[in-house]
């Protein structure tokens, strides 16, 4: 199907803010050309994209789908412009870095502070997700890298390639309120006659925890679910319950002795985060440094 790429730069910049007249200006054309793209683009593939109602658009089901593919194309494009843009040159440009919050709080922060340092009129643009959402942003190209968990279900993601680089030991924990569960073995049955505090389902630590208690015939319904693991700690210090977290985030509440570790019987696989990209998009010079000094 020969169809000329420019239909489907108009789609897309119609598709991404759902109207014609932002399209136009934003491709200095007039309404009514960006109009004839559209219905000339919808003949070439003999479907309806948009739905028009008075001022209201929205993308048909055909639309929405040809839209995922665009938007990923487009994102891929810049990509390309950026890199050769900054091929010989680290002194402009910018790097696209999607992490979570606590990989950002307790391992990221002296490598954006090293990279600054070195590259100051590189602009370093951070976007905070769960990590399965970092690795859906990767995956359409809407940044250059992504700094994540690994997900137990690497091969699902067959064109992003994962670098592992720190291990996460996850733990359950307690705070003082249930010190009587200090010194003692618990059956990890047993954890069902107390109230769980645990991160939101569609993380990759809460996915994990699910796995674990499968491979031993559990479930155990948590009383409160989180988005920040901060808050999910605070929370277990004050007695409101027990968690699942990674030791590593814990060390300053475990040496002053306001969390302990509960011994459950039952070991528990190590995890990693790593440094994800994407297969299909160029690696900038700037991503390069920053991924060697992670590696450093």
């Amino acid at each position: 199907m020969d169809i000329n790429f420019e239909l489907y730069k108009v789609f897309y910049h119609v598709a991404n803010r759902l109207s014609f007249s932002e399209a136009s200006h934003n491709l200095f054309i007039s309404q009514s050309a960006v109009s004839q793209s559209i219905r000339l683009l919808e003949e070439k593939l003999g479907c309806k994209l948009f739905l028009r109602h008075t001022k209201q658009v929205k993308l048909t089901q055909e639309g929405e789908i040809l839209y995922r593919h665009i938007e990923q194309a487009f994102h891929f494009i810049k990509t390309g412009e950026r890199s050769l843009f900054d091929l010989h040159s680290l002194q402009r440009g910018e790097i696209r870095i999607a992490a979570s919050d606590t990989i950002c709080k307790y391992y990221l922060l002296p490598y954006f502070h090293q990279f600054n340092q070195l590259y100051p009129h590189i602009k370093i643009r951070i976007t905070n997700r769960p990590s399965p959402v970092c690795i859906e942003l990767l995956q359409k190209g809407m940044v250059d890298v992504s700094v994540a968990n690994i997900p137990p279900q690497a091969e699902e993601y067959p064109n992003i390639t994962m670098q592992k680089q720190k291990t996460i030991q996850d733990v359950f924990i307690a705070g003082k309120a249930f010190a009587r569960l200090q010194h003692k073995t618990l059956e990890l049955k047993e954890l069902e006659t107390y109230p769980l505090l645990m991160l939101e389902n569609h993380t990759t630590t809460r996915r994990f925890f699910n796995s674990f208690l499968e491979k031993h015939n559990l479930r155990i319904t948590p009383e409160i679910e989180l988005g920040s693991i901060d808050l999910l700690i605070d929370l277990v210090k004050i007695g409101l319950g027990l968690s699942f977290v990674a030791k590593e985030y814990i060390q300053k509440e475990l040496a002053g002795g306001d969390l302990f570790i509960l011994d459950i019987g039952e070991p528990v696989a190590p995890r990693y985060w790593g440094v994800l990209t994407h297969d299909k998009m160029p690696v900038t010079p700037a991503v390069e440094r920053f991924m060697a000094l992670i590696a450093d």
